[in-house]
């Protein structure tokens, strides 16, 4: 195996362009903490992007960075920390739940996977705070998209495809990005004792209240695993504002229990550990599924796949987010959570699962067959010959 270390887009373009002319595929690879995500790829060679890193600008009062793809995460964390800012996707680092802990993860990387934490329900997802972006198609093309600020943005709006791609669409040289000014305080209501239902009826009225609510997560296990359920709320902003929110929002769900509060820096750790998915990072056992639906289907759906399988769980998103940990499923627990999806409607991704599993069972949730279509036709757009990331996503795509 050939593993190509470029310097420069220049001569990016011409790897790219060779692999296309010998149609032999490429793997794209950076900081490597993600390359157990999707499809298990048996290509001949390996594009390591890694060379295609720093913050190239990046401008505080005007909330816009631009840097290139394979810049670390810790790097732009740290650059935004300093100027009271943050990516207000709250990228998790998956790093302990999918056994990498020795790599990096890189801005790149969470954009071209359009991965989001618990504030995804507030402040949207990768794809839209992604503004433009440099790369080059899998024709061996450069080209460029989007621009530094959201007006700019006109015709199709490329960077909300390449999002959520896996790096089948386009290699990424260089990415810019909505930044937004990092809460002054944060504050936790916390809830304990209560069943996935009754913890979904809280969120939901959490959420639908006027307070403003950033995060809503229940653990059915707790926070140890051991204790009993815990849900939790979160609430972000000014100190003073916090305060009289979290103590209205305290009043206003008193009927369902006794309420906490966590502030501060145990605040920040818990949804820390809710964004990362450590509840499941030591089951390395158990396969990991991430479940998209609508919220109040979550605890129905996590009770009809736990009445199968051998299957643990946490809600995330007011409950449209369902964490599922399966062990003892030859299939991993794709076939029951599918069959549960049927009643109601999302989608499942496999996102922890040995080589032979995700190479056995769709990694992602099968597309009906317009969607398929529609998909098969972008994928030729960009990369007719399918040299990048051959199979990450679906068979031969």
């Amino acid at each position: 195996m050939t593993r190509f270390r470029p310097t420069e887009e220049r001569e990016l373009v011409d790897i790219v362009a060779a692999a296309v002319a010998r149609e032999e595929p490429l793997e794209i690879a950076a900081g490597g903490s993600k390359r157990g995500l999707g499809r298990p790829l048996q290509t001949p060679h390996t594009l390591d992007v890694s060379a295609f890193s720093g913050i190239r600008s990046y401008e505080p009062e005007e909330l816009v960075l631009t840097a290139a793809a394979a810049t670390p995460m810790a790097e732009i964390e740290a650059a935004l920390d300093n100027a009271g800012q943050m990516l207000a996707f709250e990228p998790p680092d998956w790093r302990a739940l999918l056994g990498s802990a020795d790599d990096s993860p890189t801005l790149g990387g969470a954009l071209a996977c359009n991965l989001a934490g618990p504030r995804r329900i507030k402040q949207g997802a990768a794809r839209d705070h992604f503004l433009g972006f440099r790369g080059v198609s899998g024709r061996g093309e450069a080209f460029k998209a989007g621009g530094r600020v959201v007006k700019n943005v006109t015709g199709y709006d490329l960077c909300k495809l390449i999002a959520g791609s896996y790096g089948t669409l386009a290699v990424l040289t260089e990415v810019t990005l909505k930044v937004l000014p990092r809460p002054e305080d944060t504050c936790s209501i916390l809830i304990r004792g209560l069943d996935d239902a009754t913890a979904q009826r809280a969120m939901s009225a959490a959420l639908n209240s006027p307070h403003e609510v950033s995060g809503a997560a229940h653990l059915p296990r707790g926070e140890s695993g051991k204790d009993k359920p815990l849900t939790v709320l979160r609430l972000e902003g000014p100190e003073p504002s916090v305060a009289a929110r979290a103590a209205a929002l305290t009043a206003e769900l008193a009927a369902f229990g006794t309420i906490e509060e966590a502030r501060g820096a145990d605040s920040l750790r818990l949804w820390h550990e809710l964004r990362d998915a450590a509840p499941f990072a030591a089951l390395g056992e158990r396969a990991v599924w991430r479940v998209s639906v609508p919220p109040v289907a979550g605890p129905a759906l996590a009770a009809a796949v736990a009445h199968r399988l051998d299957a643990r769980h946490f809600l995330d998103w007011g409950g449209g987010l369902v964490w599922l940990a399966v062990a003892g499923a030859e299939d991993g627990g794709a076939a029951a959570i599918r069959d549960a999806l049927d009643a109601s409607g999302g989608h499942a991704t496999l996102i922890r699962g040995a080589l032979a599993l995700r190479a056995a069972v769709p990694v992602f949730q099968p597309q009906p067959p317009a969607l398929a279509a529609l998909t098969r036709r972008v994928k030729e757009s960009f990369d007719p010959k399918r040299v990048l990331n051959r199979g990450r996503m679906y068979p031969e795509l």
